[in-house]
């Protein structure tokens, strides 16, 4: 699959058929995850990668949205450094953001579906995932083999509507 056409296709994967995740499709995902480009290449990230089904189903309750998290076969908390300064908090979520699709397009490309998940509750996201206090996760990436292909086709705006050249 080409990059055109993982782009194109590629949709939020919420429902998983149980099948595991081999390592080396994990890795490259992962892979994925540490080549994408950061703010002068500080790669202000770490994941924590995890499998175990009891723990998935624990994951699922850190945000309203969650629920797939416990039947993915994997899932790979995006945890970033604390940040004071606006700018850099922004730097970072660019970043971060930059380093989610790149995770999420590799899998695809190897028929893997993903979606994310806000964490809601801090605190027990900490708790489960154990990372220093001067970090934080606001994301959950979760990944397994689709239950289900989608159909649809995403339903994007026109580019028309959105691209403005020179001026708006």
């Amino acid at each position: 699959m080409d990059v055109s056409d993982a782009i194109s296709t590629q949709r939020a994967i919420r429902g998983f058929d149980g099948r595991p995740l081999p390592e080396d499709a994990l890795t490259r995902i992962l892979q994925a995850g540490r080549r994408a480009p950061s703010s002068m290449n500080e790669q202000r990230w770490a994941f924590v990668v995890c499998t175990d089904r009891e723990h998935l189903g624990e994951l699922a309750r850190i945000g309203e949205w969650a629920a797939h998290v416990a039947a993915a076969a994997a899932v790979v908390a995006l945890v970033t450094p604390e940040a004071e300064e606006d700018w850099r908090r922004e730097s970072i979520a660019f970043d971060l953001g930059q380093c989610a699709q790149n995770m999420m397009l590799a899998a695809w490309e190897l028929g893997i579906g993903s979606a994310h998940a806000a964490v809601y509750d801090e605190d027990l996201a900490r708790e489960l995932l154990g990372y220093p206090e001067d970090w934080r996760c606001e994301y959950l990436l979760s990944f397994g083999y689709p239950a289900r292909m989608p159909t649809t086709k995403g339903g994007r705006k026109p580019l028309d509507e959105l691209v403005h050249r020179e001026r708006w």
